[in-house]
Order: structure tokens, then C-alpha cells, then sequence
């Protein structure tokens, strides 16, 4: 191109600390309980930034707080239940999502359990409580054997799984799941697809425009309207499923034969 550009760069640079929040509940089996499936969500949000129609908070309701209350509420029905699963299970409420994945690697690279106690990740960042939920979205699940859980665990709640719609956004090494890909644990990010049998409901342009209007912008609050909470539920109901799921199976999740993720990272740990 016949063009050139000349930009000026400025960093600052400063210490400053946020902590990661863990959980942890107990497996009933004497041994598997020494295996543990993570749920986890960030806890983090942009905090204060520049004014859009006179309001400088950044809520983040929808991400991340939705998926923070999905976290809770997935502890609190794991802990009802007795006997627990056979594995244990640690919910990771991590920090430093927005500012590049920094609280999930650093817990995926020191883990409160040893790491290679560590068989799946369940990744909750954003559910968009904007549509009924017929469809799962599982970024990552091709992967890896959890694939074959959640379409399990979809076909139990009358969902499907949809292939992902947007391969050239590479999400799955978007959010925190993938920090714990990188210490070679099969990992999966669900979120709800776009899959409608109302003609007036189209998912994929409510998603678009939330996401001009919405995405990192102070009106990600709980004013916001069409918020679904019944759809909410029926999508952490989904998401406990898997985790119970692969939390009482007695086989551990692998990495497909040959998978790239597998290959890259798994035979380095």
C-alpha cells in the first residue's frame, strides 16, 4: 500500500493486585476424590472508564455477572447433594479476565490442588439471557472426549449442540478456559446458541446488537431490558449437568487423537 504511518506509543507501568476466589467441594469416592473438575468465571469487569450518556460504571451484568451468580448458584446445588460426585469439585471465581486472562493463568499455573489432579474445565463467561434457550454453542468441546458429556447432557434437557457460527474469532482462546488448555486440560466454554422456532426472535442479530450497544458499556446493567432468568436457570441447569456428570464418571476426559490442543500442550505437562 502507498501509504506509511508513524505512531507514538506510551506505557505506564505501576504494581497492583486482585485476588482469585476458590472454592472447593469434596468427592464421595475414596480415591477419585482426588481428581477435581473446575468450574470457573471472572469476577472482573472494565470498572470506571469514559462517560456514555453521563454514566462512567461499567456494570458488566451480563459479562461477567451473570456468569459469577451461575458459579454461586452451581456451588450451592453441588453442595445439597449426597452423596456428593465421586471426583471433588473447585469452583474458581478468578480476577483479571479483561486484562488478559491474568487470574485464570495464574491459578491454572499454580493451582490450589496439584495440577495434574485437574481433569476439566467448565468456562462461564457471558450467558446473554436474551432468548429462550433452545441450543448449546461448546466452544472447544470438539476437542476433547467432553463433547460426547454435553451432548449427552443436552439431549437430557431437550437442547442440541450447534457447531460454533464464528470459527474466524477463534474464541476458544478467548476467554479463561484457555488457560488452563495451555496446562493441557481439556477444557469448555459454553454459551447459549442461536437456534429459534419464533420468526420474531432471531438470536444472532439480538447478540449483534447487544454487542454494539451493550459489550463494554456501562448499559451492561440490570435495566437492561429482555433479561430472562428463567432462561438463566435453565442454562446453569445445563451447566451442572455436565460438570456432575464428568465429576462422577470413572474415566477422566481426554484430548481426540491427534487434536492439535492435545498435541501442543498436554505432552508438556
Amino acid at each position: 500500500m502507498p501509504l506509511t504511518a508513524r505512531i507514538h506509543n506510551v506505557t505506564k507501568l505501576k504494581d497492583t493486585g486482585s485476588s482469585n476466589v476458590v472454592a472447593k467441594i469434596e468427592g464421595s469416592d475414596p480415591t477419585l476424590k482426588n481428581e477435581y473438575v473446575v468450574f470457573s468465571s471472572h469476577l472482573d469487569h472494565v470498572g470506571i472508564g469514559e462517560a456514555v450518556n453521563g454514566d462512567t460504571i461499567y456494570n458488566g451484568a451480563l459479562d461477567n455477572a451473570s456468569g459469577s451468580a451461575i458459579l454461586l448458584e452451581q456451588a450451592r446445588a453441588f453442595k445439597t447433594m449426597s452423596p456428593a460426585p465421586k471426583r471433588s469439585i473447585l469452583f474458581v471465581s478468578v480476577t483479571g479476565e479483561e486484562a488478559g486472562l491474568l487470574g485464570s493463568d495464574y491459578f491454572a499455573h499454580n493451582p490450589t490442588v496439584a495440577k495434574e489432579s485437574i481433569v476439566a474445565d467448565i468456562n462461564t463467561d457471558e450467558d446473554l439471557m436474551l432468548w429462550p434457550l433452545q441450543d448449546i454453542i461448546a466452544f472447544g468441546a470438539e476437542h476433547s472426549s467432553i463433547q460426547k458429556v454435553l451432548e449427552s447432557a443436552a439431549k437430557r434437557m431437550n437442547l442440541v449442540l450447534s457447531p460454533d457460527p464464528m470459527p474466524e474469532e477463534v474464541i476458544f482462546i478467548r476467554s479463561d478456559q484457555y488457560s488452563f488448555v495451555r496446562q493441557g486440560i481439556p477444557s469448555v466454554y459454553p454459551v447459549p446458541g442461536y437456534k429459534s422456532n419464533a420468526p420474531k426472535i432471531q438470536p444472532a442479530e439480538i447478540f449483534k446488537k447487544w454487542e454494539e450497544t451493550r459489550y463494554h458499556q456501562p448499559g451492561d446493567d440490570m435495566n437492561q431490558p429482555g433479561l430472562m432468568f428463567d432462561q438463566a436457570e435453565k442454562f446453569a441447569r445445563f451447566l451442572f449437568l455436565c460438570g456432575y456428570m464428568i465429576a462422577d464418571d470413572t474415566q477422566r476426559p481426554t484430548w481426540n487423537k491427534g487434536d492439535f490442543f492435545g498435541d501442543l500442550y498436554s505432552k508438556k505437562h
